[in-house]
């Protein structure tokens, strides 16, 4: 009879997992819902996801740093309970101590460990050596460039040998060469086997960088966030970027992160909500790209790896930049493509305080917050609200944080607009004197009426 083998037991294992956060007013807000992944040995796994939904949060868990409410994670099979020996974690920010070492620094995860002094420095001097920090033990982080400091975040990391290596985001501090070069030193650390690291869990916001990096590319969802789907990447690394197979990989990924489960377009299926996570973007950026789509060579349909290669900007700013457009109706995404609506093509040729009228129109029409402010606003006698009234309202969907970030975006699009104004001293959002006069104006003229009726 044939000897039957258990499958190997996955490095990381999450099913069904869970995270809600409560607000200071005790409204329960979920950033994770029902997220299932498997991190299997031998493999870097890339997470993509928008700003917010969820990515970093995940890892936290993974890492025991914080727990789930619900759900499980396991780490080789066991219940993650707390921090777990075997996994270490590098962050977007370099997160050094100022007053200790290079040498200190990365010995601080041991120290912490109860490792010997010994042991300490050998295996310190070993990981500084090997993510190619030789000379550099006694120098503090300031004597240190963005790159170097990040390489020291790594040695820190690696230094404890871990089974698992999550990294949130370590690269995009980094100018793009020093990013590269660090990116490359990993990857060739990990083919040639010379790290212990079994599995790489990376989050990233650039596509090209996860196509290069990942044997799987994972794409996150918002609100609350989940793995939405996954694309497999088997080309052999060093990877060519230029090659056909790779270009088809990244356009694959650049129409799954642009695809809303709704369609590509804002209308009746989706209906957006007062606290609705307003991109980080503004109007004059969005009437920017909205342009160079209309223009040559573009003429109203972009390839979406193209734009950002001919815009130059990174894939996180790109990707606020169409949501923002999407959602007011003058752009809309189709297959891996961005499309100018006539909402959008009469906006791109109409002039300045004309824009502003079309803007304002698209402003209230979809967004309910913008259109929920100015409502308060015409109603008040003095046409005047505290900008608390509306934090308070947006806390009950958004984290502090998020709701300050949204409700500044919100005054940014509606001043461009012209539908409200806002005091910054005060701290009040109130009608722009031309609106308020309009108002009174049109009350003399009906009070002038019902006198003469």
């Amino acid at each position: 009879m044939a000897e039957i083998t258990a499958a190997p037991t996955a490095l990381l294992d999450l099913r069904g997992v869970r995270k809600t956060f409560r607000t200071p007013e005790r409204h329960e807000r979920t950033v994770l819902e029902g997220v299932d992944f498997k991190l299997e040995e031998g493999e870097i796994v890339a997470l993509l996801g928008k700003s917010g939904s969820g990515k970093s949060t995940l890892l936290r868990i993974m890492a025991g740093l914080i727990k789930a409410n619900g759900g499980e994670v396991k780490y080789r099979g066991r219940p993650i309970t707390g921090p777990a020996r075997g996994i270490s974690m590098v962050f977007q920010s370099f997160a050094l101590f100022p007053w200790l070492t290079v040498q200190e620094n990365v010995e601080l995860g041991l120290e912490a460990a109860g490792i010997g002094k010994a042991e300490r420095e050998e295996r310190a001097n070993e990981a500084i050596d090997l993510i190619g920090l030789g000379g550099y033990e006694s120098a503090y982080p300031k004597e240190l460039s963005g790159g170097m400091r990040q390489r020291v975040g790594f040695a820190r990391a690696l230094v404890m040998r871990p089974d698992v290596l999550l990294l949130d985001e370590p690269f995009s501090a980094l100018d793009v060469l020093t990013s590269e070069t660090l990116r490359e030193d990993l990857v060739e650390l990990w083919d040639e086997r010379k790290i212990p690291t079994k599995g790489i869990l990376l989050i990233s916001h650039n596509i090209e960088e996860a196509v290069s990096v990942a044997d799987r590319v994972l794409v996150f969802s918002s609100d609350p966030g989940r793995v939405r789907a996954e694309i497999r990447v088997n080309l052999p690394r060093p990877r060519d970027t230029e090659s056909a197979a790779f270009r088809q990989i990244v356009d694959e990924v650049y129409t799954l992160m642009t695809a809303n489960v709704r369609g590509g377009g804002l209308g009746a299926a989706e209906q957006l909500t007062l606290g609705y996570r307003l991109p980080d973007t503004t109007p004059g950026k969005m009437a920017g790209l909205l342009e160079t789509i209309a223009e040559a060579p573009f003429h109203g349909r972009a390839d979406l790896p193209q734009l950002a290669e001919e815009t130059e900007l990174e894939d996180d700013q790109l990707f606020h930049l169409f949501e923002g457009l999407r959602v007011l109706g003058l752009a809309r995404i189709a297959a891996g493509d961005i499309f100018v609506t006539p909402s959008g093509q009469a906006f791109v040729e109409a002039e300045d305080a004309y824009r502003k009228d079309l803007f304002a129109e698209a402003l209230v029409k979809n967004i309910p917050l913008a259109a929920h402010i100015r409502r308060v606003l015409d109603e008040r006698k003095d046409h005047r609200a505290p900008e608390d009234r509306f934090l308070q309202e947006l806390q009950d969907y958004l984290t502090d944080d998020e709701a300050e970030r949204v409700l500044e975006t919100a005054i940014t699009w509606g001043r461009y607009a012209e539908i409200f104004d806002y005091d910054y001293n005060a701290g009040v959002l109130m009608l722009p004197e031309e609106v308020v006069e309009e108002m009174e104006a049109g009350d003399d003229i009906h009070d002038d009426t019902d006198l003469r009726e």
